[in-house]
Order: C-alpha cells, then structure tokens, then sequence
C-alpha cells in the first residue's frame, strides 16, 4: 500500500475506522463495508451526489475523470480539499458527507 493511501487512517481517525482496497491501479476506500473515496496516482476523491456535490463545486474540485477508448467518463467522486489533510474535524465532516451520499446511492439500486 502507498504511503498516501496509510496516511488516511490517520486523516479519517475522527470519522472512524475505514479499509482501502486495491481497484483498477488505484484505491477504494471503504467505512462499513461501503466505498465512500477512492484514491488514484495518489490523490483522495470522495464520493458525491445531488445531496453534497455543491460543498465540491463552491470550492472548484473537479470529477475524477478516466479516459478509455478515447472517451473521458466522469465519475461521481470529486477531489477532496486540501484542509481535511490538517483538520481531523474537516476530513470527518467531508467523509461523513461522501459517506451519506454513498448510503444514498446504495438505496437506490
């Protein structure tokens, strides 16, 4: 496991106890058994919905985006804030946020 991808046990201590799993030459990044982030070339990107994305558009953080096939998809991650690297009480509330809307989209399947 990377060093970055350690280190958000620490950053996430607040939240709770999360698990990271290796996915698709990145990281899934699990809290009760539910994928809430997601970490590629080392950079955090936390799940969004209608529900929280405007918290990641009034600060600009762009869509985890992926290119296959010579089209770009998006994905409903976003890139996490600086600040929840040095705050434990920010990165609680943007992982309970992402966390919430991770529980959103489950009960919609």
């Amino acid at each position: 496991m990377s060093e970055f991808v350690d280190n958000l046990h620490e950053v996430f201590d607040q939240f709770g106890q999360i698990q990271a799993r290796k996915m698709f030459g990145g990281y899934g990044i699990y809290h009760d058994g539910l994928i809430f982030a997601l970490v590629a070339d080392d950079a955090l990107y936390l799940k969004a919905d209608a529900g929280n994305r405007p918290w990641f558009d009034e600060r600009g953080l762009p869509a985890f985006e992926y290119l296959k096939q010579g089209k770009t998809y998006k994905m409903s991650y976003h890139l996490a804030p600086e600040e929840i690297y040095d705050d434990a009480q920010r990165a609680a509330q943007w992982a309970a946020r992402s966390f919430e809307a991770a529980l959103r989209g489950r009960k919609k399947k």
